[in-house]
């Protein structure tokens, strides 16, 4: 995504950014130094104009968000020489380095699925209004005085003595590179200077931010002050507010016949009286309900491309081992031993020389890997060294106990993978010449069976024979099962079929098409017997299925937590224990959601509640996909909870706490969640005894195990537990 937050002309990220009439965008500094004298000005005028545009392209831009130029960007922001020359040149496209991660694009489909990965399809869209309110006088207008060609599509727009100065500004870039600038909105709350420094710390009795200048010079670590908690600032995107540019109100309504946000004094003009007006949320949530499922054809689009590089990358596999097969098959045919031999002899050349390779990048691998556990040690080394020299007392005993256990564990760890390391592999070429497959080769030789053609038809191969299933290889684990067969003996063949039933005893459906002899099919239902079966085909035709093959799914489902669907770095979580334990940094609510949703079946799990050192009130439950992440769950409509502290509980739902029961929460204690789809109903169970009655009923659709945490509670997630028998009344 960050390509997106670019700026075409300057590469930077973008500062002020402005929208241009064909919908690319541009630094308000950058459209400042590209714009031209319009050629459509008097010869003085242009002189004129000309030397502002100087001026203006000698000033350049603003640094965009130098915070996070430094760790993201590898050019510095170029220096225009002038207005002119800046314009008439091409802007230039970046290569984008996420290419070659396209095969880790992980889109799942949920169609026949009781398990769903992926959000899933608006329900309702809308069309989405354009902007043609932002065209600008075509090129003739003799009232322009500058123009601006856009640097990716060269369209040109014209503009009064203003310039680009009367471009909208683009206010959901600039939240957007906000957001992936948090850093940026942690400056100082006490500097004078613009712009404020970047705050170090934030004091949680006064709640002011303090760089480390101000916070020697204003929050002095002595008197009154020294028992206040220094500690570092969380990020936290900046809330803007519409405005409108002529009245100073917030916009509230949406003009359709001039394609403007409007407040409620613009209503009164003259301009807008038979115009239709909407409201502007109602005109966002449309627009954001067809983007949503633009999007969701477009990850179809972007699943069906997946499987598609999935199949080259393993036809890429075959393609060296059908050439090494079919060279031995032509050289067994020829008639002179000796030319076979030395075929056979270049082969295993190859395959010593790829051995060498391979073990001399498998060193190397290993080397780097000694010498970075060698530079990070010594860099802890270096660092605790500088901390032992800290004079005062407090400040040291803040991370004393941290870096004693780093260098313990750091001591810990050097054992286990250095000192006790040895090589990956060994200096000998692991092979030796066996003859004998040769021999056997030559002995059972076997050719493709054609079909018989009749006079003057082309030979065709046959419709290949029934592929072989190979139990021994079948397997399924959690929701996903995996089939292996071997090719038909004598038969010709272009690629392989694979169908499943529904788990049920129903219809067959395709799941797999291509040149593969394994498959593995995952968003399975739980507790259910597949049934596979898979046939063979080539240009003459198809073969017949195999035996069928029946594979049993988990009866129960083991899922972590998800920490991607969770809100991602930035979330405010730690997760740990291979993502079966999590906790939160702030005060603030944050959502944890499972890696795996449910569709159907009765499922169960539990949570250990590992520390309770506060009076906090964790909330337990489910969630939609699209649930708020940074409240309590069950503050939305898209989660269903119940929240519990040392003494009592209750259950919330759309910001609704109702039925409350007594029994609370500590440090031990248990709490577990059962989703009965069958029933469509939510139980909570507290230290092995039911908190209530049913929690909620009607629940249709997909949910996810959902758990929110802030400060003072660390929780472990135990699945694969069997359902507890519940009263339902």
């Amino acid at each position: 995504m960050e390509e997106e937050l670019r700026c075409p002309v300057c590469k930077q990220l973008y500062a002020s950014p402005v929208l241009l009439p064909c919908y690319h965008a541009l630094c308000l500094a950058c459209a400042l130094d590209i714009q031209t004298a319009s050629s459509s000005s008097s010869s003085t005028a242009g002189s004129s104009s000309s030397s502002t545009a100087s001026s203006t392209s000698s000033a350049g831009h603003p640094p965009c968000h130098p915070a996070i130029a430094a760790a993201h960007l590898h050019q510095s922001h170029s220096q225009h020489s002038s207005a002119a020359s800046t314009g008439s040149s091409s802007a230039t496209e970046s290569v984008s380095s996420d290419q070659d991660q396209a095969d880790k694009v992980s889109i799942l489909s949920e169609a026949d699925s009781g398990v769903i990965c992926c959000t899933s399809r608006p329900g309702s869209y809308a069309g989405t209004p354009n902007l043609q309110g932002l065209l600008f006088p075509p090129a003739g207008s003799g009232g322009s005085v500058y123009s601006l060609a856009c640097p990716v599509c060269r369209k040109l727009v014209f503009f009064d003595e203003l310039g680009a100065r009367n471009l909208p500004l683009y206010r959901a870039m600039e939240s957007i590179v906000d957001r992936f600038c948090e850093r940026e909105a942690l400056r100082c709350q006490m500097c004078e200077t613009e712009p404020p420094k970047v705050a170090t710390v934030i004091c949680e009795q006064c709640e002011i931010r303090y760089c480390d200048a101000c916070r020697e010079l204003c929050h002095p670590a002595r008197g009154p002050l020294a028992k206040h908690s220094l500690t570092k600032p969380r990020g936290a995107c900046q809330l803007r507010e519409s405005i409108c540019g002529e009245h100073t109100e917030p916009l509230t309504m949406y003009c359709m016949g001039c394609k403007l946000p409007i407040c409620n004094q613009c209503i009164g003009d003259n301009r807008h009286q038979s115009h239709d007006l909407q409201s502007i949320t109602a005109m966002c949530k449309a627009q954001k309900t067809e983007l949503s499922h633009n999007l969701q054809q477009l990850s179809e689009k972007a699943r069906s491309t997946t499987e598609f590089i999935q199949r080259l990358k393993g036809m890429s596999d075959k393609v060296t081992d059908s050439c090494i097969e079919f060279e031995r098959l032509v050289t067994v045919q020829c008639e002179a031993l000796i030319a076979a031999i030395n075929a056979r002899r270049d082969v295993l050349l190859d395959v010593i020389r790829s051995d060498k390779e391979a073990k001399i990048r498998t060193l190397k691998d290993q080397q780097a890997s000694c010498t970075g556990k060698l530079q990070q040690t010594t860099g802890l080394i270096q660092f605790c060294i500088e901390a032992l020299k800290e004079t005062d007392s407090a400040a040291f005993l803040q991370v004393g106990s941290m870096l004693i256990n780093r260098v313990a564990n750091t001591d810990m760890t050097w054992h286990q993978e250095v000192t006790n390391a040895a090589p990956r592999v060994s200096p000998i070429i692991d092979l030796t010449l066996d003859d004998s497959s040769v021999i056997r080769a030559i002995d059972n030789l076997n050719f493709i069976q054609m079909k018989p053609a009749k006079e003057g038809e082309e030979r065709l191969p046959a419709v290949p024979l029934a592929p072989v299933i190979i139990p021994e290889d079948c397997s399924a684990e959690n929701n996903s099962v995996t089939v292996a067969w071997q090719a038909p003996s004598h038969s010709f063949v272009q690629g392989y079929v694979l169908e499943l039933d529904d788990g049920n005893g129903g219809e067959f459906r395709e799941v797999y098409c291509g040149k593969e002899t394994i498959c593995t099919v995952d968003g399975l239902h739980f507790n259910s017997m597949y049934n596979a079966r898979v046939k063979a085909f080539n240009n003459t035709g198809e073969g017949e299925y195999s035996e069928l093959i029946g594979l049993q799914t988990a009866e129960v489902a083991w899922f972590t937590f998800d920490s991607v669907l969770s809100g991602g770095p930035c979330s405010g979580l730690n997760f740990s224990s291979e993502n079966q334990t999590v906790s939160a940094d702030g005060w603030e609510h944050r959502v944890a959601l499972g890696s795996v949703g449910f569709s159907r079946g009765v499922h169960y799990w539990e949570f250990t509640i590992d520390k309770y050192t506060a009076d906090t009130d964790p909330a337990f439950g489910v969630a939609r996909l699209d649930v708020a992440r940074d409240k309590m769950l069950g503050k939305d409509d898209k989660g269903f909870a119940m929240y519990i502290d040392r003494q009592r509980s209750w259950f919330q739902h759309n910001s609704v706490h109702e039925r409350r029961v007594e029994g609370g929460i500590s440090t031990g204690s248990t709490v577990g969640v059962l989703l009965d789809l069958e029933r469509h109903t939510l139980h909570f169970i507290v230290n092995e005894m039911p908190q209530g009655s049913v929690a909620f009923r009607d629940l249709y659709g997909v949910f996810y195990p959902a758990v929110s945490v802030n400060r003072g509670v660390t929780l472990t997630l135990h699945t694969g537990l069997d359902a507890p028998r519940m009263d339902y009344h």
